[in-house]
């Protein structure tokens, strides 16, 4: 079996704020291409996880590799691969878009050469190239949040990360910067960081979630959603059962609600025992099943269960 190739790889990494830790033993992997959504409450480590990814922090202990570079043995040629867009845009309102996306083509190392070509790739890409001429501060939130995107792909990194990305977008603003970042994801790996879990649903196909600095859930989105064991039962008759009978000889049953008729949902205890007991029982009864199914467990449902949090 061909395993792809991991491009961003972060090994027992532990940060500390003077006395407080704010990662602990976090480790993790990102493949080559795809969105992995970093989540977590407010304060859970991700700002600090992704400062040391992208080399703006020295951690206090474990390691980061970027493309097989260790970040703090080969911090330059590693953050050449890397592309970042932090909370806060890096702006310089006083400069054009070109201006300001021609300075970023040099720090990131393009040649003179390049620098323009790379400025006309992203304004294209990003939907800038009506307003090349104009000074950031006079754009929108909505353009200086593209702007922010173009800085951080102009060199063509192998890895961007993107910190919390949507924060103080209205909702067609958030549309935009989704499809934004769906297609830099085709061409590159994508770490999105947010606490927001419509965006990770939304864009996401693998999840890390941190909490109080710690790993506490790596995987894919299917994965994520199945942490929390269903619930909830959702059976369609053709004709109309007894209600009061399947309730009393299933005991699984805690509660069931009818939802019209001949539809159900019955709340159970136990495992997924309980749909062939109702199978079972309902043919036994000659009540025609047309359709049976489990509830998933919402995203709140699993945030709640991983964070330990409680509404």
């Amino acid at each position: 079996m061909h395993l792809e190739k991991s491009i961003l790889e972060v090994q027992d990494l532990s940060h500390k704020y003077v006395v407080d830790w704010a990662l602990d033993g976090v480790s993790f992997n990102v493949q080559s291409t795809g969105i992995t959504g970093l989540l977590g409450s407010n304060g859970a480590g991700k700002s600090t996880l992704m400062k040391i990814v992208c080399g703006c922090l020295d951690a206090t202990a474990g390691d980061v590799f970027v493309d097989g570079l260790r970040i703090s043995e080969q911090p330059i040629e590693a953050r050449r691969r890397i592309g970042y867009l932090p909370q806060t845009p890096p702006l310089y309102l006083e400069l054009t878009v070109t201006e300001y996306l021609s300075f970023c083509g040099g720090i990131r190392g393009l040649s003179h050469s390049s620098i323009a070509p790379a400025v006309r790739r992203v304004c294209g890409q990003f939907g800038l190239s009506k307003v090349r001429g104009k000074l950031i501060g006079q754009l929108s939130g909505g353009y200086r949040q593209r702007i922010g995107l173009a800085q951080a792909v102009i060199h063509r990194p192998h890895l961007v990360v993107l910190d919390e990305p949507t924060v103080g977008l209205d909702p067609n603003q958030i549309l935009l910067a989704r499809n934004l970042i769906s297609e830099i994801a085709a061409d590159h790996a994508v770490l999105f960081s947010t606490h927001i879990l419509q965006e990770v649903e939304a864009l996401c196909e693998q999840v890390v979630m941190l909490e109080s600095g710690r790993l506490v859930f790596q995987g894919t989105m299917d994965r994520y959603r199945s942490v929390v064991r269903p619930q909830k039962l959702h059976v369609r008759y053709e004709g109309s059962p007894n209600l009061e009978k399947l309730q009393k000889e299933i005991v699984q049953i805690r509660n069931l609600r009818s939802l019209g008729p001949g539809d159900i949902q019955i709340e159970f205890s136990g495992d997924r025992q309980i749909a062939k007991a109702i199978l079972g029982h309902s043919r036994d009864n000659g009540w025609s099943v047309n359709e049976i199914y489990f509830e998933q467990s919402s995203l709140e449902d699993v945030f709640e269960r991983l964070s330990g949090q409680t509404r």
